[in-house]
């Protein structure tokens, strides 16, 4: 039998058909006849690197986002529910949530512990203690994680509001001896700056890790500048409270003293999420976590006898 002919071209190419019949092999071997040996080799040239999707924003800091978002939103509500945006009374703060050391001490409302610093005392107010939180934040969820950065933030502002309250409670004590405390008015006190400084206290410690992937001159500098923001505000604070007589203004620097005295605490035995193993991480956070948590158990026990 003769070989099978190629079929018509119709204009294609059929250069390559074997005389049984059958396409040519793609790669042929040097001498270009018949299949490749067994042993032959023909390397592919090497893939590119899967690119990896660029990370928004929001998923890269996605607890900073939540909490500006969360005490935005309470600021609105209490707005849109009548409450002045500019200059609140302190009635209406009670309403949404605001510390207050008789309501805490004498009517049990330690749920206030952690509602006020999510109650702002209008639109000033807000926008610092927001801006504050924003850049703080950005800057530590990468070394926190969102789990880090929400931890510090509720259990330093409640440090910080615990502290208030103790020192309102003993400061009118002091001065009112004779008159019942339940029947005092203790001032309200409202804000995210106690949960701000905590963040800043944490920030102190954990830019110290030799492990971060940062310049040290560049890393010295920025822990400098977290360093200088807690100190002036605190000193801006004392200031504005000198003259408070005058501008009817009051900055609850207890609070800002609690919440930085926390955030140290709280990052004392932790390490930053970059350049350490994930589990050395987790673990050390749990510690933190667990450390500052019953610190606050027994100062919280410890001011409920106050109000017997």
């Amino acid at each position: 039998m003769g070989s099978n002919p190629p079929p018509p071209s119709h204009g294609r190419d059929y250069s390559g058909w074997t005389p049984q019949g059958g396409p040519a092999p793609e790669i042929l071997p040097p001498d270009g006849h018949g299949p490749p040996p067994q042993h032959a080799r023909y390397d592919m040239p090497p893939m590119p690197p899967p690119q990896r999707r660029p990370r928004s924003r929001w998923t890269m800091a996605p607890a900073t986002h939540a909490l500006v978002a969360i005490n935005c939103a309470v600021y609105l509500l209490m707005v849109l529910q009548g409450v002045s945006p500019f200059a609140p009374s302190s009635d209406s703060l009670m309403r949404w949530g605001a510390d207050n050391a008789g309501s805490v001490l004498v009517n049990g409302e330690w749920w206030r512990i952690v509602t006020a610093m999510f109650v702002h005392g209008g639109i000033l107010h807000l926008g610092l203690n927001m801006w504050c939180l924003w850049n703080l934040g950005l800057l530590a969820e990468p070394l926190m994680g969102w789990l880090g950065v929400t931890a510090v933030f509720v259990l330093t502002g409640a440090a910080g509001n615990m502290l208030s309250t103790f020192f309102n409670w003993k400061h009118l004590a002091h001065n009112l001896p004779f008159v019942p405390m339940a029947s005092l008015a203790f001032p309200a006190g409202v804000g995210a700056s106690g949960a701000v400084f905590g963040i800043a206290g944490a920030l102190i410690v954990l830019l110290k890790s030799p492990r971060l992937p940062v310049p040290p001159l560049e890393l010295k500098k920025i822990r400098r500048s977290v360093i200088y923001f807690a100190a002036i505000n605190l000193f801006i604070g004392l200031g504005i409270n000198v003259g408070a007589s005058r501008t009817g203004v009051m900055i609850d620097n207890w609070a800002h003293i609690g919440g930085c005295a926390s955030g140290l605490l709280f990052a004392a035995p932790m390490v930053p999420r970059i350049g350490w193993p994930r589990k050395t991480f987790d673990f050390r956070l749990r510690v933190a976590v667990g450390l500052v948590t019953g610190v606050l158990v027994l100062f919280g026990f410890f001011l409920s006898q106050l109000g017997r």
